[in-house]
């Protein structure tokens, strides 16, 4: 007897969904085939060639030689430098230099912009990224990610100083990040929801995984290195005592920012890095990090804040500026807010 009910194949599981590649996605949710569609299309179709390849290194790292571990140097910001920041980030200048795309590229691994002079005359805007977020877990195999933002250049920027960069993050025509875990994922708005695509290696494409994500008003998780407790405002360390006096919360941290954003944007609670007595602005770029986070996350119905001010408000006085970050879900983020405004009235009143 002919078995009325065969059993799906992953190729028919794979065949009965709408297979939504990224480079269509961005069209779509754009309602336009114009030329500024078109460009952001092919922008993020570069940054996904990126990922591609980044993804591709860091799947085999533990094979080759030269691939982990530190290069000797330090960065603009006084950090070490590991061998795969180095490599991501001259593949996103790789990728870009030939596309006719961008003028710029800004990374938090290079002290001034990579000018690309034969695109600047007809490319309009600036990439901006980090190439590996999180690069310390690399050679143990953990979650990295890399982090970006397109914006639109302004002025002719004869002098090379990028001053139209220093703006709020509310002028970021996109950003996104793509995660490098047990599937390669890449998470991007362009101001109309936050949308996130698996890499089908057998493809080779990213192939659209959850539209419109939203991120709950409230959850259980809240992530922060609490190894740096005592160095916090006091502030900080009242609502760490508040969730450890508290049923409901679980502490959730993996030391790169993406992996522990990722989570929270799924399943609800809020990430912090404040700052400490001897980096009171904190750890973070704003450019490369904090705002483009911040875009997604206010995307996703969630908040991002310095304690005091919403980040996308937030104006950088340099191109590396740092800023705390306090991101997540709405309530969450406000529940710590408040205990940052409780004592700024009580030295107010002092």
């Amino acid at each position: 007897m002919v078995d009325a009910y065969p059993q799906l194949t992953d190729r028919d599981t794979l065949l009965d969904r709408d297979c939504t590649t990224l480079s269509r996605h961005v069209l779509e949710q754009l309602h336009s085939f114009s030329a500024e569609a078109q460009d952001l299309s092919a922008i993020m179709t570069r940054i996904a060639l990126a990922g591609k390849l980044i993804a591709r290194r860091l799947s085999r790292a533990g094979l080759m030689e030269g691939v982990l571990g530190f290069t000797g140097d330090t960065n603009v910001q006084g950090e070490s430098v590991k061998r795969m920041d180095v490599y991501a980030n001259e593949v996103f200048i790789s990728v870009f230099k030939q596309s006719g795309l961008v003028c710029r590229l800004a990374s938090e691994e290079m002290e001034q912009p990579y000018y690309i002079p034969e695109n600047c005359p007809i490319g309009r805007y600036t990439l901006l990224y980090d190439p590996i977020d999180g690069s310390s877990n690399v050679d143990i195999n953990i979650n990295v990610g890399s982090i970006f933002a397109i914006r639109q250049q302004e002025g002719e920027d004869t002098d090379g100083q990028a001053q139209d960069l220093l703006q709020s993050g509310r002028n970021q025509l996109a950003a996104g990040y793509i995660l490098y875990g047990p599937s390669t994922m890449l998470v991007y708005s362009i101001g109309n929801g936050v949308h996130s695509f698996v890499l089908d290696p057998s493809l080779g494409e990213f192939i659209l995984a959850d539209e419109n994500i939203r991120i709950p008003e409230h959850g259980p998780i809240y992530s922060v290195n609490e190894g740096n407790f005592w160095q916090w405002e006091e502030s900080y360390r009242d609502f760490i005592r508040y969730v450890h006096r508290h049923e409901g919360y679980t502490a959730r941290y993996g030391g790169a920012l993406i992996g522990d954003f990722h989570r929270i944007l799924y399943q609800g609670g809020v990430f912090l890095y404040p700052g400490t007595g001897k980096q009171p602005d904190g750890k973070l770029r704003l450019l490369y990090e904090a705002s483009p986070l911040a875009f997604l996350v206010e995307q996703a119905g969630g908040r991002a804040s310095t304690g005091t001010q919403d980040i996308l408000d937030f104006v950088p006085d340099r191109l590396h500026a740092r800023v705390p970050l306090i991101i997540g879900s709405k309530n969450d983020v406000a529940l710590v807010e408040s205990f940052v405004k409780e004592r700024i009235r009580e030295k107010a009143v002092l």
